[in-house]
């Protein structure tokens, strides 16, 4: 039986913020932006990973949700204290450069790491923390 990642989430305040961040600055494909119960969906992933889909998503996700809920969800994410996601690229420095020019708001430059890895970090247009790790193994 093998498993593998089909999705993951993403809570972002503003779609079309987060589009033109993970679409023109990330260069990541839309798959999907659909309405769905009064919420919209997008869907976003690298061209090299067909199978893998990252759904950018309102905070909270539940419409049963009570308002206190996506009060203290949208304060969290504001906050920058919901989790982050690493990507992995081939090239770290251009990576910085190509997002840093997009507007991207640093949280650290590259920097090789003594666990083998260089990388950097960004926070997208909701708060989100994202790294970029290039493996220095190869």
């Amino acid at each position: 039986m093998g498993i593998k990642l089909s999705q993951c989430f993403i809570a972002v305040d503003d779609h079309d913020q987060a589009l033109a961040f993970y679409r023109d600055a990330l260069g990541l494909e839309v798959r999907n932006d659909v309405e769905f119960e009064g919420m919209r969906w997008v869907t976003v992933g690298a061209p090299s990973q067909p199978d893998v889909d990252i759904v950018l998503e309102p905070p909270v996700a539940d419409p049963n949700a009570s308002p206190a809920d996506k009060q203290a969800m949208a304060e969290l994410l504001a906050k920058g204290l919901l989790r982050g996601v690493i990507f992995s690229t081939d090239d770290c420095d251009a990576t910085f450069e190509r997002v840093l020019a997009a507007g991207g708001g640093v949280l650290q430059e590259p920097v090789d790491q003594p666990y083998g890895v260089r990388d950097c970090a960004f926070r997208d247009p909701s708060g989100n923390m994202l790294r970029f790790v290039q493996s220095r193994r190869r």
